[in-house]
């Protein structure tokens, strides 16, 4: 892997490391129970320190090549508006991307966006054989993304996740790198 984490422009974002100074944010827009309901690994409620700890992780985790998590910011004005990122597993030359978008940039495309820049990051940088991904079931926006980035579903993890002591199916989707060097729509 690198040695600094990357940053990376398309046309409407910036994608890069997060600071600490981003930390109020990442509260403010994780902390809804929105994006906390629609996600396998956020807390709500989302306390004061969690940002802080979550991102003070990053530089360690990247240096380690265990993952690249990334701010997504616009690229007009710097505003934060969510998160990408890729969980490497070095030995099985694959990764698992994710994704959260707050819910005011909901349906405007930012996280296909993302998605797309971070496949090209982990198939072109890092030398990836295949990148997976899965969203809760009952989240079908998320599917709708990751199969317009060009991931094939794969199955359903059936009580994968518990959310609000409620299980949750998983819905997995993959890609491998000859199908991510095959498309023609990639920026």
């Amino acid at each position: 892997m690198m040695n600094m984490q990357p940053t990376f422009h398309t046309v409407r974002l910036t994608i890069r490391p997060f600071a600490l100074a981003d930390g109020p944010r990442v509260k403010e827009l994780a902390g809804d129970r929105a994006i906390a309901d629609t996600t396998g690994s956020i807390a709500h409620p989302y306390e004061d320190g969690m940002a802080e700890r979550w991102i003070a992780g990053h530089g360690p985790a990247f240096e380690a090549g265990e993952s690249s998590h990334l701010a997504l910011t616009l690229r007009e004005n710097g505003e934060l508006l969510g998160a990408v990122g890729l969980t490497v597993s070095v030995a099985h030359h694959r990764a698992e991307l994710g994704y959260w978008i707050g819910k005011p940039y909901w349906g405007r495309g930012y996280a296909t966006e993302a998605g797309r820049a971070m496949l090209r990051h982990g198939f072109a940088d890092l030398g990836l054989a295949r990148v997976v991904a899965h969203h809760i079931s009952r989240n079908p926006a998320s599917g709708g993304v990751l199969r317009k980035l060009g991931m094939r579903q794969e199955g359903v993890l059936r009580q994968h996740f518990y959310k609000w002591d409620k299980p949750e199916d998983a819905v997995c989707y993959g890609m491998l790198r000859e199908e991510w060097e095959g498309m023609t729509n990639d920026e």
